[in-house]
């Protein structure tokens, strides 16, 4: 391991836990029962938030055939919703879910799902024992570059995850991706107060980054944008906590709340502006040797 790579790794933790160690009862105040932080799927306007996140859940396990899997991983797990999704409905014999931030990983162990294993370690350093016959991964993608990262940087970090997950799955295996991306706005126009007080030392990728670092590793089975998904979301999310303010200032204080309220209202408007957009991407392996990074067969 690098010491460049470890400490890109030690960065990313830090922030995850800036983010998501913040108590997990203000968490429960504005997202649904299964806390699922991450864009629902919104088909209709009775739609409630508790049915979309269902829906976002069931997609992500429909792309990976969990019906039919024996060992899946989940990247960047939360708070667990896929992994018990997984054990519960799915009876997978295997769900592996990584994390980087502990509170997460104590109140997945907590739970005890059967089949259900969490490790607090980066997809950098993990060293699995066996393949899986699917991979998914919600919301993680968009902290493994950082700000100052070039392009070609990105692209060769986005190059390494991809070709970690091809080793690891099955070659008929699936990797379900979904991750917020830079639509109609520079990464140079990023917002200072989103990178520097609520996802510290983290970048957006790009699709075209995506795309060239898949280039050879991975075939797009299925592409679709949830931007206008994401808006609703988010302005789902920031009524909640606008409902649940008193009790959210007693646990975290005004500072927090606010700086949360203004971080979703941001964000709500960047979806509905195009500005950023958000990703969702079923791959599956080429051929174990069909091509090599340089394109050739």
């Amino acid at each position: 391991m690098t010491s460049a790579t470890d400490d890109r790794a030690e960065s990313a933790a830090a922030a995850i836990r800036h983010h998501y160690d913040v108590d997990t009862e203000f968490y429960r105040l504005w997202l649904d029962p299964s806390l699922t932080y991450s864009c629902a799927i919104r088909e209709n306007d009775t739609d409630t938030l508790d049915i979309a996140q269902d829906r976002k859940l069931r997609y992500h396990c429909d792309a990976i055939g969990a019906e039919s899997a024996r060992a899946v991983l989940d990247i960047g797990c939360g708070w667990g919703s896929i992994l018990r999704r997984l054990s519960a409905d799915h009876r997978v014999a295997r769900a592996v879910g990584l994390t980087l931030s502990p509170q997460q990983a104590e109140f997945i162990r907590a739970a005890a799902y059967p089949g259900v294993e969490v490790r607090t370690e980066n997809w950098m350093h993990y060293q699995p024992d066996t393949r899986f016959d699917g991979i998914i991964s919600i919301g993680a993608f968009e902290h493994f570059a950082r700000p100052d990262d070039s392009p070609a940087v990105k692209i060769r970090v986005y190059t390494h995850f991809f070709e970690r997950c091809r080793e690891w799955l099955t070659d008929d295996g699936a990797l379900s991706l979904q991750t917020i991306c830079y639509a109609d706005m520079d990464p140079g126009q990023a917002n200072s107060f989103i990178q520097q007080e609520i996802f510290p030392d983290a970048d957006l990728p790009t699709f075209a980054e995506i795309t060239a670092a898949a280039e050879g590793v991975f075939e797009v089975r299925a592409l679709s944008n949830g931007r206008l998904d994401y808006a609703w979301t988010c302005e789902q999310w920031a009524a909640r906590l606008r409902r649940e303010r008193a009790a959210a200032t007693a646990l975290v204080g005004g500072d927090v709340v606010d700086r949360y309220l203004r971080y979703l209202r941001m964000s709500a408007l960047g979806f509905r502006m195009g500005k950023i957009g958000l990703l969702r991407l079923v791959l599956t392996p080429y051929g174990r040797g069909h091509f090599d990074r340089g394109g050739t067969r």
